[in-house]
Formats: C-alpha cells, sequence, structure tokens
C-alpha cells in the first residue's frame, strides 16, 4: 500500500470479542509492523469481558500471537503502547462520558485532531445503541476539518425492513460517504483482482459474455461447524450469512460492466446495475431453482464430527439451513441465457472460496467425438485459502495416451509467501482510515442485494421448504446436483488425483 493514512484513533466496540481478537488487533498489527499506520496514532478498545489494561493488552498480544500471518517480538512494547481499554457496557452513559474525555486526551497527546474510525464490532442488536450513545455524547461532529467514520459489520439488517431501519438510524448521525458497510470478502486479494484481470487483459474481456461462456459458479465452501455462532446462526442459515452478502457481492464484481473509471463511485455504480437486474423469482421459480440443506454428523478429514443439531446452543429440530445453492440468471444484454450458480455450506470437505468460469464447447466434431467427452475449458478465480488464478485447457496426452486430456495453467499468488498476503482486515482497515469506500458495501447495494433475497426467504419459510440432510465432509444435498443435473451440467470441484475440475 503506497498511501499516507491521515492521523486518527481507530475505536473498536466489542474489543473483547472473537473479531476483534481473530482479526482485527492481528490486521493493525501487521499494518503497524508493515509501517502503513500513521505515526500520529491510537487504538482504543471498548469491551466488558476483562477487568483491566493490563489483562486486556495480554490478551490482545496473545491474539496476535496466534492468528497474527507475521510475528516479530521486538514490535511488542510499541504496538501495544498505541492502545487504550475501556471497560463498560454500551447501554452506559457514565462510560460513554468517560470514553468522550479519553478521547479528547488522546488527541491532544498524540495529535490525531478529531479524526476517528468507529468500528462496532459487535452483536447486529447492539449498532443502534453504540449510534444513539455517540449521538448522544457528541462524539461526531465531522467538522472543524476533523472527521469521523463508522465500520459496521455484517448482517447488516435481517431483512430489508430491519437494513432500511438500520441506515436510517445510522445516516442520522454520520453521512453516507462515512458509513463503511464491511463485507470482508470484498477485502480479498483476488476479488480485489478479479476487476484488473478482466479489465487489463485483451485474453479475458472480449470472451467474456454470453456468446462465449456456458455457465458461472461461485462457491464459498466452509470445513468448520457453526463452531461458537449458534444463536446467531439459528436467526439467520446459510442464505442470510453468506449468500445475501459474500455471493452476491461476488456476483456483481463477474457479471458487472466496464466502469467509466477506476474510482470507488463508478466500480459501484456498476455492481448496483447488475443487483438492480435480478429479476424475482416466483413460488414456483424458487422451488425449481434453490435448495436448501443441513449437515448431518459425519467426517471431516477423518475426524468424526457432530450433525448442526446436536450443536451447542442448537435447537434439537432446528430446520435452519447450512447449506444453500441457487440458480439465477443476469437478465442483461451481455448475460442473456448465462446461469449463475451459487453454493456455500458448512461442513464442506475443505475450506475454499473460488469463481469457475466454463466456457462453451466447440461443435461437436473431430475430438469432440470423443468418449468419454473432453473436460471443458475452464477459467477459475480462486479466492481462499489458495489466492490465484488456473486455466484449463485441453492437450493430447503423452506416450500410449493418445486421448485428449485436461491440463492447467496455474498461477498461485499466495503458495510461495503465504506470510505475504494481507488479510482481508488490513486492507479494510487502511481503507476505513483513508476514507476510501471501493470495497466496501453503498446502501443501494445492500438493499437490493436484501430485495432479492427476501423473497427466497419468505417462499422457504411459508412453503416449508425441505430441508434435506447432508453428511457432513460431503458437498452438500444431492438436490444442489440435480440443480445442474437437468441441464447437462456439474459442480467443478478440483480433483486432486487427476489434476483437474
Amino acid at each position: 500500500m503506497n498511501r499516507t493514512l491521515p492521523p486518527c484513533v481507530f475505536v473498536i466496540f466489542g474489543a473483547t470479542g472473537d473479531l476483534a481478537r481473530r482479526k482485527l488487533f492481528p490486521a493493525l498489527y501487521n499494518l503497524y509492523a508493515e509501517g502503513i499506520l500513521p505515526s500520529r496514532f491510537a487504538v482504543v478498545g471498548v469491551g466488558r469481558r476483562l477487568a483491566d489494561q493490563e489483562a486486556f493488552l495480554a490478551d490482545v498480544w496473545a491474539a496476535i500471537e496466534r492468528f497474527s500471518r507475521k510475528i516479530n517480538p521486538e514490535l511488542r512494547e510499541s504496538f501495544l503502547a498505541l492502545i487504550h481499554y475501556h471497560r463498560f457496557d454500551l447501554a452506559d452513559k457514565t462510560g460513554f462520558a468517560q470514553l468522550a474525555a479519553d478521547l479528547r486526551r488522546i488527541d491532544n497527546e498524540r495529535g490525531t485532531s478529531g479524526n476517528r474510525v468507529y468500528c462496532l464490532s459487535v452483536g447486529p442488536d447492539q449498532f443502534e445503541i453504540v449510534i444513539d450513545q455517540l449521538k448522544e455524547h457528541r462524539l461526531v461532529s465531522n467538522n472543524d476539518g476533523a472527521w469521523q467514520r463508522v465500520m459496521v459489520e455484517k448482517p447488516f439488517g435481517r431483512d430489508l425492513t430491519t437494513a432500511t431501519n438500520l441506515n436510517a438510524k445510522i445516516t442520522g448521525v454520520f453521512p453516507e460517504h462515512s458509513i463503511f458497510r464491511i463485507d470482508h470478502y470484498l477485502g480479498k486479494e483476488m476479488l480485489q483482482n478479479l476487476v484488473a484481470i478482466r479489465f487489463a487483459n485483451a485474453l479475458f474481456e472480449p470472451l467474456w459474455n454470453s456468446r462465449y461462456i456456458d455457465n458461472v459458479q461461485l462457491s464459498v465452501a466452509e470445513s468448520e461447524g457453526v463452531g461458537t455462532r449458534a444463536r446467531y446462526y439459528e436467526s439467520a442459515g446459510a442464505l442470510r450469512d453468506v449468500v445475501q452478502n459474500h455471493l452476491l457481492q461476488m456476483l456483481t464484481l463477474v457479471a458487472m460492466e466496464p466502469p467509466v473509471d477506476l474510482s470507488s463511485e463508478a466500480i459501484r455504480d456498476e455492481k448496483v446495475k447488475v443487483l438492480r437486474s435480478l429479476q424475482p423469482m416466483t413460488p414456483a421459480e424458487i422451488r425449481r431453482n434453490t435448495v436448501r440443506g443441513q449437515y448431518g454428523a459425519g467426517k471431516i478429514m477423518g475426524e468424526a464430527v457432530p450433525a448442526y443439531r446436536d450443536e451447542l446452543n442448537v435447537a434439537p429440530q432446528s430446520t435452519v439451513e447450512t447449506y444453500a445453492a441457487l440458480r439465477l440468471e443476469v437478465p442483461n444484454f451481455r448475460w442473456a441465457g448465462v446461469p449463475f450458480y451459487l453454493r456455500t455450506g458448512k461442513r464442506m470437505p475443505f475450506r475454499s472460496a473460488e469463481i469457475v468460469i466454463e466456457f462453451k464447447s466447440l461443435p461437436g466434431v473431430l475430438y469432440f467425438r470423443q468418449q468419454p467427452p473432453i473436460a471443458p475449458n475452464l477459467l477459475v478465480i480462486k479466492v481462499q485459502p489458495e489466492e490465484g488464478v488456473a486455466i484449463q485447457f485441453n492437450t493430447q496426452g503423452m506416450g500410449n495416451n493418445k486421448g485428449i486430456i485436461p491440463v492447467q495453467m496455474d498461477f498461485c499468488q499466495n503458495c510461495r509467501f503465504p506470510s505475504q498476503s494481507p488479510e482481508a482486515y488490513e486492507r479494510l482497515i487502511a481503507d476505513a482510515i483513508l476514507g476510501d469506500p471501493t470495497l466496501f458495501t453503498r446502501w443501494d447495494e445492500v438493499a437490493h442485494q436484501w430485495r432479492y433475497i427476501d423473497q427466497i426467504a419468505a417462499a422457504w419459510a411459508e412453503n416449508g421448504a425441505e430441508l434435506p440432510l447432508y453428511s457432513a465432509g460431503s458437498w452438500g444435498p444431492e438436490e444442489a446436483d440435480q440443480l445442474l443435473r437437468r441441464e447437462g451440467r456439474r459442480w467443478h470441484v478440483y480433483q486432486p488425483q487427476n489434476g483437474s475440475y
């Protein structure tokens, strides 16, 4: 990042929570270690779990040692010297009054000029509480040359109605340009790179349309179960947790038209056009083009794992989906007739997120008379854990094998030096401090996403959509395979035994 970040105080509400420990503090440490944070900078953590400053700093460093991509023990003291801790309940007005006084003191001591980023690393039920307290204690002014911004974690609402209400509450305090709604997938290196891959290569952009592309598959697979998020997950499920945000955002980057320039608003304008083009599905289309599922007991990498309903804090008869798959189309001039298949699931065989673009096959002559049929040409954009691009094409086998076989040209961006690949939150935090909203979702994006997802959620709830079980360690319910098989297609998953998809 060759950017100079302005001085500021980074305030974390929920600083003793899991997200702060796993993502925020390791990201801040890595930005500090690489000299990216401004010289006039401080971190203020607000939480309840830890008793005092000493216990909090010990916990922060333990989290950095466990979750940071690299560690330099010599930086421990200087980094921790940037951090201040306030212990109070978020509904406590006295605590906020003390916080306001401390922020003014830090501004005077560190020269942070009143600039602040407020990061809401708390449950969605507490977003409005924090916003109200910030307003009441005049911690948001955006005057005299100082700025204040707010980073809001997902989920941004539970549906369009709650999202609209939350947005009204936040915009009553912060202007839209100061609201940074997080979808951490947008901070991942290869999704940032997708715009460059598309629009900086004559090899790809001329083929990026319905004339040459047969279908597009977007997958986010998690090997882990629900873990400690059961209470949240019981009210959300895979559709709201991943499809509404991560997968629809990935869709927009694949399907968008070239922006007029690379400014944040130009890029987000084109993403919104994709979301606006998504047509509502009828109840019959939802039954035909969507699949739910829930993981049962099974094995992940040889280790037995429990069924979702046996997880802690999950209802014994829960009907929450841990798997969701959709078939949809983007009915515009570029993409008319091309199916987009989206899927996400927990307790998959391994963790991965990728975009697979399958190109149309040539006419059924010459090599295309071969049995079994030759593999399709694919462009695979690997988002995690590997970050890179693979192109699958066909060639003649060597030696006695004169048949046509698939081979790959594979570029892996983080394989050789994985510790050099920044985590998503490093880029997101730096961009919020800089005031660059490109990798954050604008309100109209959020609204269109919820508008599309709400119809599916309502139909599932009203019609009692089937909830087939799938074994942990599998790729989901059979119904998801049928979603593609009925059209002569299949999900593409990397097969290490033969090196193809």
